[in-house]
């Protein structure tokens, strides 16, 4: 082989190299943002939490879900291979999770092999020295001891992170007004994203629930009913005055917002242990705390809300193909002071019970059914604009059962209900059963309906029209279902739109211009009671005008739909 040949195969053979290398699947995902994640005096990044706040970056912002990071458990910066997982294996999650799982032996074979080379020492391969240094960068020279068994996987979520953005829309400016009004920092928001991923009927295999996961007894600590007919752990707005009054406390006694959040996972108990033990570094607490249960989750859960902070707040570095976040919507609200069965309650505002389940997510199916009311104190969300359409109250189902009429637009209490509007961010469609949209407000417990009217009435000073003002006892809520698959105590009621019921009363007695016919267009995601509330009709009267089958309940963006005449 002559010089000049041997040249051009050496650079050939550099060139396939070169190929191979930006294949390999340790290779960066195609969303590479190259942002480091900033520090600041309220949620710093100490050198001992740096590692795992880039790791979750990359997860959160850059790795999708066909990509798999194979890691150190204990050393987050380890990261031995950053796997693409086949298109062959992605037909079901048994299949994917056996290639996972394959990946997993393979690494801990390998760090079994090379710990004991170590030992004996045996040479090493280039292969074994990659590994080495990789731990050592992050470990030291002790990180290859037992590595084996610390060999962890992670799939990518930056699509899961994506959509838990959308569904943030219809909560962040409340979540955040909701901090505001106890005194912690605003960006708490971003916590869910850790918690739930936005999930509002996410529930955990410990029993904790809702988008903020509280488990019922320290739901009820904080004045959530948890119980056989309501859960209001399932309502985002509730369950969101009730973390921000523990995060409160938490920063109270702890003395940091890297302590306190982190206790949200490992309890104020946990934390106090580990600050006695290492004080108020975090960065040293998480390399060093080996107390009982604070484990891999305990561990990051402060880098992964600071991660996930960063993501959340850099829409544009991370998602440049954008974010269609949900947008804001209200609601009327009735406080009542006495108990209602749903049914009684959705007669009289011409609405179906399952459109009202859907604007009330802590019904439990006997609220739904008719086996158990509506408790007293308890707060029921209705469609937007439902009590200008209806102001009278309904005739009492009992002689217990009462409401009174009242302003819609103003905010007021008297002995039977306050009517609220509160802006909240459900879906773009309204009362749609397959996504449980709306959220109510704080159900008192039989000990405390004595009080209620009092509560109510502190609720009312100050209210603010964004979201109505509450202490721990009665609280304005808002909020809407994820739209998602995760579970509950309540199935779906199916992907058809329920619309309300005809009211046959609504507009009687009202003097009509039989001469002007009037029109309207329907706008992107309006339904057809959403026009008829509009135009104080009925859902009948509606179809009536425009000559609509009794069952029909189809309009389109952009039809011209009669509303008088």
């Amino acid at each position: 082989m002559t010089l000049a040949v041997r040249y051009v195969f050496l650079l050939l053979l550099a060139s396939v190299l070169v190929y191979l290398t930006g294949c390999s699947s340790t290779g960066d995902s195609g969303h590479k943002v190259g942002h480091k994640t900033s520090s600041d005096a309220t949620f710093p990044i100490p050198p001992g939490v740096e590692d795992n706040v880039e790791f979750w970056r990359k997860v959160y912002g850059e790795m999708d879900r066909s990509q798999v990071a194979v890691h150190d458990n204990l050393y987050m910066g380890a990261i031995y291979e950053v796997v693409e997982v086949p298109a062959a294996y992605r037909g079901s999650s048994e299949s994917r999770r056996a290639f996972v799982k394959g990946k997993q032996q393979e690494y801990q074979d390998r760090l079994a092999t090379l710990e004991r080379k170590l030992v004996s020492g045996e040479s090493l391969t280039a292969a074994d020295r990659d590994l080495q240094s990789k731990l050592e960068a992050v470990g030291g020279r002790n990180a290859v001891f037992g590595a084996s068994d610390r060999v962890r996987t992670q799939q990518g979520m930056r699509e899961r992170f994506r959509s838990g953005m959308e569904i943030s829309g219809r909560y962040d400016a409340a979540f955040r007004e909701i901090f505001r009004k106890h005194g912690v920092p605003e960006d708490l928001a971003f916590l869910p994203h850790v918690e739930s991923s936005f999930q509002s009927r996410a529930r955990s295999g410990v029993g904790a629930a809702g988008l903020w996961q509280f488990m019922p007894a320290t739901g009820r600590v904080y004045d959530l009913q948890v119980d056989h007919r309501m859960d209001e752990r399932m309502d985002p707005m509730l369950a969101c005055e009730g973390a921000a009054r523990y995060l409160a406390a938490a920063h109270k006694k702890l003395g940091s917002w890297p302590l306190a959040i982190t206790s949200y996972n490992h309890g104020q108990g946990g934390m106090a242990k580990a600050k006695s033990l290492h004080g108020n570094d975090i960065g040293k607490i998480v390399q060093n705390y080996k107390g009982e249960a604070f484990g891999f989750d305990s561990r990051n859960f402060y880098s992964q809300f600071v991660a996930a902070r960063e993501v959340a707040g850099n829409p544009d570095k991370y998602f440049p193909e954008g974010v269609a976040y949900h947008k804001p919507h209200d609601h009327d609200r009735l406080v009542l002071r006495n108990a209602m069965p749903a049914q009684h309650l959705a007669r009289h505002y011409g609405l179906s019970v399952y459109q009202l389940d859907d604007l009330n997510p802590s019904w439990s199916n006997a609220i739904v059914q008719g086996k158990a009311s509506i408790p007293a104190g308890a707060s029921v969300w209705l469609p937007a604009g439902t009590t200008e359409r209806i102001t009278d109250h309904p005739a009492p189902a009992s002689s217990s059962t009462l409401l009174a009429q009242a302003e819609p637009r103003e905010e007021r209490a008297n002995d039977y209900v306050t009517v609220r509007r509160t802006e909240v961010r459900p879906e773009a469609t309204l009362a749609q059963a397959e996504t449980r949209g709306g959220a109510k407000g704080k159900t008192a417990s039989a000990r405390q309906a004595t009080a209620t009217k009092a509560n109510l009435a502190r609720d009312d000073k100050g209210a603010k029209p964004m979201l109505a003002k509450a202490d721990s006892k009665a609280t304005a809520k808002a909020g809407a279902k994820a739209a998602s698959g995760a579970t509950g105590a309540k199935g779906q009621k199916g992907d058809k739109q329920v619309l309300a019921k005809a009211d046959t009363s609504a507009g009687k007695g009202k003097e009509k211009d039989k001469a002007a016919v009037k029109t309207h267009v329907v706008k992107p995601n309006e339904t057809l009671f959403r026009v008829a509330v509009m135009y104080d009709l009925s859902v009948n009267e509606l179809r009536k005008l425009n000559k609509m089958s009794p069952n029909d309940n189809t309009i389109k963006a952009g039809q011209r739909i009669k509303v008088s005449g």
